[in-house]
């Protein structure tokens, strides 16, 4: 008797494991027809999600300050003023000048006098 309910027991369990997985299967078949542009946008909602999320890494401003003020005369002022614009930014322009457009917020503080700061 108690093996009749034991092996009754494990065709419950083994009917049940099947209907979670043909329920399973039929959630996926459904989910691979849909349309395009559904996933298009899903993709797009992750990605949004991941950007507000995710920061960038932080920035080493010692040695993105050492690259952009290399061919400086006044190595102490540029490090000096590169040091807290990369602090406030996270970012500095590839080179020794210029390039200011891959790095807005660097190209855009000014001092009190409203000249640039950043070198």
């Amino acid at each position: 008797m108690k093996k009749m309910n034991v092996v009754a027991f494990v065709m419950l369990i083994s009917l049940l494991l099947l209907f979670q997985v043909l329920a399973e299967f039929s959630t996926s078949s459904n989910a691979e027809t849909s349309s395009v542009s559904e996933i298009q946008t899903n993709d797009e909602n992750q990605m949004a999600a991941f950007k507000r999320t995710h920061h960038r890494p932080r920035l080493h401003c010692g040695h993105a300050c050492a690259r952009r003020c290399s061919r400086t005369s006044r190595k102490k002022v540029c490090y000096r003023a590169c040091g807290s614009c990369c602090a406030k930014c996270q970012c500095v322009p590839p080179g020794t000048s210029g390039n200011t457009a891959s790095c807005p917020c660097y190209a855009n503080l000014r001092t009190h006098g409203n000249k640039l700061k950043c070198p």
